[in-house]
């Protein structure tokens, strides 16, 4: 295994063997822990000292199911601190079976220069011109790179938004079928790749490089019980398959906690049109497929393909965070304009619940109405056309909020909430002000917990040392129901040595504190790990209040086991 560095200054590409601090590291392991190694703090996220790396999981290339996830790292120009996108697809894999940890991109190419960077079967790498490729969209060019290499290729690109730079720009990554739909979405570190002169990164799928793996009997049985255990389960291996994350928004608006309408209420009266159901049943009509495979080595196969009345596709896939962004939070019910802008997003590159956040503010200040679902696909289009207002949206609900003066922007660290209300799920509100990543449900997902400020606290940040381990290993967050037992028997037969509940933990909290450690010297403090002030002094309706923790309780109680969490990495 090895790194290979890319500086786009001098076009020089060298591979170099793995240093012994990050042998047993993947993932966002590595991406948050050589961020915080090697990146000045305060340096400029769009300059060339920022670092862009892209790490497969620990476990990624192995023969156990769903670990095809690729952590993407680098200074955020969002939220101005450190930032670990994850995204599934093919390339994760593709990066695995060629040997390669890690990809650090540094530097930026000179002035009006652009390329792409090709590895191919051999693990070889090359800077290639990309300047015709100027503001193309990823569909189109993943079509045009696809027939260039060759369709056994994995395709990570930006489109125009992160040539433009804004700060909601997404990387595209190509799921197994060659779809650019898999989106590194938050964070903007699309903006980060553009900065730096590098439109796509094409990587061979015919590698051959095996994972050395001590115990490759232990391993495999491991693997076999693991995978078994997703099939078995109810929500891994039957309710995915048939209706995806979109299965998710019923629930949470038959529980009051769909934030609506820029978060004005938290059901929304045209949930029905646009749940997991309704996705579903249209698709079936249409002919699309209601179970696709989205990542590499992928058993769930939660993804969708949703097609127009005539059969042909619009987007692949339609998951709960765009319908939630798209849909509920901007007040549109009409599922083929959803997935409209669900594909103008991945073929600009947008991050799909910034940008819907940003829509729903807009409304919410009266420039479109609620529920005007053309209306925002002309906005969301005009992204690409560089128009002030489309700029604009490009930058995410925080600068549409600044520009129009409009004070209810429901962003932490610069980056919307996902689509759980942390009036109605409390939990939830204490990873979104509290994670280093900004509002991510994904950080450190807590669902109905309840309690003192206190529990709550303590809940979200066990959750958030557990999904940074999650992250490093490359592993789907929903295959979790294979079991961590299963799942720690794999990684002790691929190490040779026991490796337990403890160690997880200490993996995670170490992964925890660079990224705290990362942001406190880039100038974020205990005032950055709040939300926004809507969330404390409106009720949601039609059931809950505001949060139930004062802003103040909730920084005292946090940075309190944050130095407990930090003194406790140090022991280890």
């Amino acid at each position: 295994m090895k790194f290979l560095r890319v500086n786009l200054t001098s076009g020089l590409i060298a591979e170099e063997q793995i240093p012994e601090r990050y042998i047993g590291l993947g993932g966002r392991g590595l991406t948050s822990i050589m961020i915080n190694d090697w990146v000045p703090a305060d340096c400029d996220p769009l300059g060339e000292d920022n670092l862009l790396i892209f790490a497969p999981g620990f476990l990624s290339g192995t023969p156990l199911v769903n670990t095809a996830r690729l952590s993407i790292g680098a200074k955020s120009p969002l939220t101005g601190g450190i930032k670990e996108s994850n995204v599934g697809g093919a390339m994760a894999r593709a990066l695995a079976r060629l040997g390669i940890r890690a990809i650090i991109i540094a530097g930026q190419a000179p002035e009006g220069a652009f390329y792409h960077l090709v590895i191919d079967r051999e693990g070889s790498a090359l800077l290639v011109d990309a300047t015709d490729c100027r503001r193309m969209g990823n569909y189109a060019m993943a079509d045009r790179l696809l027939k260039e290499y060759g369709p056994k290729n994995a395709i990570s690109s930006i489109g125009p938004a992160g040539e433009m730079q804004l700060t909601s720009a997404s990387i595209q990554t190509t799921s197994p079928d060659g779809i650019p739909s898999r989106a590194a979405a938050r964070g903007g570190l699309g903006a980060v790749m553009g900065a730096k002169g590098l439109k796509a990164l094409i990587v061979s799928k015919q590698g051959k490089v095996v994972r050395p793996i001590a115990d490759a009997e232990g391993f495999l049985e491991a693997s076999k019980h693991f995978a078994a255990a997703i099939k078995r389960n109810g929500w891994s291996g039957r309710v995915l398959p048939e209706y995806g994350t979109a299965s998710i928004l019923a629930n949470t608006d038959a529980s009051g906690a769909l934030p609506t309408r820029n978060a004005r209420q938290g059901s929304f009266e045209g949930a029905d049109r646009i749940n997991g159901d309704a996705v579903a049943d249209t698709i079936r009509q249409r002919g699309g497929q209601t179970t696709h495979k989205g990542c590499s080595q992928c058993i769930i196969n939660c993804s969708n393909v949703y097609v127009d009345a005539s059969g042909k596709p619009i987007t692949a896939a339609l998951e709960y965070e765009t319908l939630w962004s798209m849909g509920a939070m901007t007040g549109i019910d009409d599922l083929d304009a959803i997935a409209r802008l669900d594909f103008l997003c991945d073929d600009i590159g947008l991050d799909t619940m910034n940008t819907g956040v940003a829509l729903a503010v807009a409304m919410d200040a009266g420039v479109i109405r609620f529920g005007d679902a053309q209306a925002a696909i002309d906005m969301v289009g005009s992204v690409a056309q560089g128009t002030p207002m489309g700029r604009l949206i490009g930058h995410g609900p925080e600068a549409v909020g600044q520009h129009l003066n409009h004070s209810r922007v429901p962003t932490i660290k610069g980056q919307s909430i996902a689509g759980y209300d942390p009036r109605a799920m409390p939990g939830m509100g204490v990873t979104y002000a509290t994670s280093p990543m900004g509002g991510d449900h994904t950080a450190g997902f807590v669902g109905g917990a309840t309690g003192s400020t206190e529990r709550l606290v303590e809940v979200s940040r066990s959750s958030q040392i557990h999904m940074a381990a999650i992250d490093s290993m490359g592993l789907c967050m929903f295959a979790q129901s294979g079991g961590m037992d299963n799942l720690f028997q794999a990684v002790s037969a691929m190490l040779g040595k026991p490796f337990d509940a403890q160690a997880w933990r200490q993996l995670g909290t170490s992964i925890l504190t660079a990224e705290i450690g990362f942001n406190r010297r880039a100038g974020l403090t205990d005032q950055d790990d709040r939300l926004p002030d809507m969330f404390h002094q409106e009720s949601l309706s039609p059931h809950y209040g505001t949060v139930p923790y004062p802003e103040n309780d909730l920084h005292g109680t946090f940075a309190a086991i944050r130095q407990t969490l930090e003194d406790t990495n140090e022991e280890d």
